[in-house]
Order: C-alpha cells, then structure tokens, then sequence
C-alpha cells in the first residue's frame, strides 16, 4: 500500500474573474444625471419662489444670488451622497470576508483634482460675490451715509426713524409728513435714509430685500427699486426692548398713480402734524423728542404708550 502524502497538494487557484469595473465612471454617470437633474428642478420650480422674491431689485438681485449658490451647492451635496451609497453597496465588506483592504499611500491624481476643483470653487464664490455686492446697489444697503453708488435717476426718499417699538416714515420731497404708513411707487428707485431716536433698531423690509441698522444719530442709506406692486413685511431685526418681537407692520408697493394720490392726500391730512414736527434733518437731536412725540401723539402716530420715551424708561430726554 502507497504511503499517503501528509500534505495534499493545494487545489488550483480558481480562474480570475472579469475585470474590475471603472468606479470613478460609474460614480461620474450617476453624479452627472442627478446634478442636472437636481439644477435644473432648482432654478425653473424653486428659483422663483425662492425668498426674498423679486418685488424690488434688491430682493431680486438676492433671490439670483440664493439660486445660484444653490445650483453650485446640489452637485457637491449629490457628490457626496452618490460617492457614500456607492460605497456602502459597492465596496461594503462580504459575509465571511476578514481580510484588510489594499494599502493605499495616497493618489497623486485625485489630491490635485480635489486642490485644484475647491480652490476654483472658492475663488468663483469670492469673485462672485464682490461683484454682486458692488453692481446692484453698490455699497447703497444700509452700509453709511456716504455710499458709492447712487442711482442714475433721481430716488423717492423716504426717512425711517426707528422708535420703542414702531418704524414711522417721513418723505421730504412731499412736504415732510411723518407716518407710520410705508408706502412706496412702483418703478421708482427708493433712497432709505434710516435713523433712530432712542436705542438701536434694525428696519428690515423683508421682501424689499432691505436691512439697515437704526442707530441714533446715524444716518444709514440703502437703494432699492419697487418691480411690481405687493405688500411689504416691516420688521425690526435688531433686540430693542421689551416689545421688539412686536415692532412689525406692513407696507404696500403702489401703481405710480396711486401713490401719488396717497402722498399728495395725506400730505394735507397731516399739514397740522408736519407743522409742529421738527424740521427734516438726516438724525434728530433727542431734545427734540418730547415736541416730535406730542406732533405724532396729535396725528395718532405714537410709539409704545404714546411717546417716543415711554414714562417707564429711566432715560428720559
């Protein structure tokens, strides 16, 4: 009888399969499809609905640039979750395999694709970005009292005073009326000049696409021009007190027409009321508080309790 060998000759190698597909194509096809997909259900469903609208130039020039960001955000976010899916079910580890995965050292390749793709990225974003913070309002929004950018045509200007807790509205170019009424013409560039007579407010018109600090004694000028006729959302955006959460109104955007009916009408309703006010000036001295406070008293344009300083506030003018 033959001696049986102790150790059997090891069974042949099992024949070697198709070859390794091409992951970074598949995962490149996958990406591509649903990045347009997604870009494009961005900017024709969402874009117009996408705040702050496009009642004013400013706030559309914001809502163009939310859609773009968003249309470069999609393909990086979808990038992101195609590479991870594709790895959990491509590359996840089998039943009953221990075995440690190839050692990798680093791939020259996909590190300069990653420099090179971020850092364009990056620096579209800030080339993007100052020009649109310089071309639609220039440093018009709520940025001093000395912008460098005016429009062309000659604005509407329009005061705000921020007070605890109302914005009131004075418009020079009509005689000077004060009121708490924010009304505006359609097609017509707006000059804000926002100001405060007591502690600091902000006046954010929401679908104006307008926010500027109230300070006292500052005068801070924003731009924008009226697109279409709608309601204007006011809200302080600035902790001011007690009632902040309650400094809110609502304003309208008007035909040409009408609002010059409106202006010229409560121009002379308000004749009594403008003559007691101090005269317009960019900010206010608080002396002159307490005879701006009986004026708006008298036409029923009053702050908290009446005064531009309530009784209960420890600073009085």
């Amino acid at each position: 009888m033959a001696a049986t060998s102790p150790n059997p000759a090891p069974a042949p190698a099992p024949a070697a399969g198709p070859g390794e597909p091409n992951h970074g194509l598949r995962i490149f096809i996958v990406w591509l499809v649903l990045s347009l997909a997604a870009d494009l259900v961005i900017w024709f469903v969402w874009g117009p609905h996408m705040p702050p609208g496009a009642l004013s130039s400013a706030a559309a020039s914001q809502q163009f640039d939310i859609n773009v960001m968003a249309i470069m955000a999609a393909p990086v976010m979808i990038l992101v979750l195609v590479y991870f899916g594709y790895a959990l079910i491509v590359w996840r580890a089998r039943e009953g395999d221990e075995e440690d995965g190839p050692p990798l050292h680093g791939n020259t390749r996909i590190q300069a694709t990653w420099i090179t793709v971020t850092a364009a990225i990056v620096l579209g974003l800030f080339v993007f970005g100052t020009v649109q913070l310089v071309v639609p309002q220039g440093a018009g929004a709520g940025e001093g009292a000395s912008p460098i950018w005016r429009p062309s045509a000659t604005p509407l200007q329009v005061q705000v005073i921020g007070q605890q807790w109302k914005f009131s509205y004075r418009y020079p170019q009509f005689g000077g009326f004060q009121t708490t009424d924010l009304v505006l013409p359609v097609g017509q560039w707006i000059e804000f000049h926002v100001t405060s007579i007591d502690v600091i407010h902000s006046f954010w018109a929401y679908q104006l696409g307008v926010k500027a600090d109230a300070n006292p004694g500052v005068d801070n000028v924003a731009y924008t021009k009226i697109n279409h006729v709608g309601t204007i959302t006011v809200r302080c955006a600035e902790l001011c007190g007690l009632w902040h959460g309650a400094m809110f109104d609502y304003g309208s955007a008007l035909p040409m027409s009408a609002f010059r009916a409106w202006a010229a009408s409560t121009e002379v309703h308000l004749a009594t009321v403008t003559k007691a006010l101090p005269p317009y000036s960019l900010t206010y001295d608080p002396t002159m508080v307490a005879q701006m406070s009986k004026a708006m008293v008298a036409g029923g344009f009053a702050g908290a309790p009446g005064l531009y300083y309530p009784p209960t506030d420890p600073e009085q003018p």
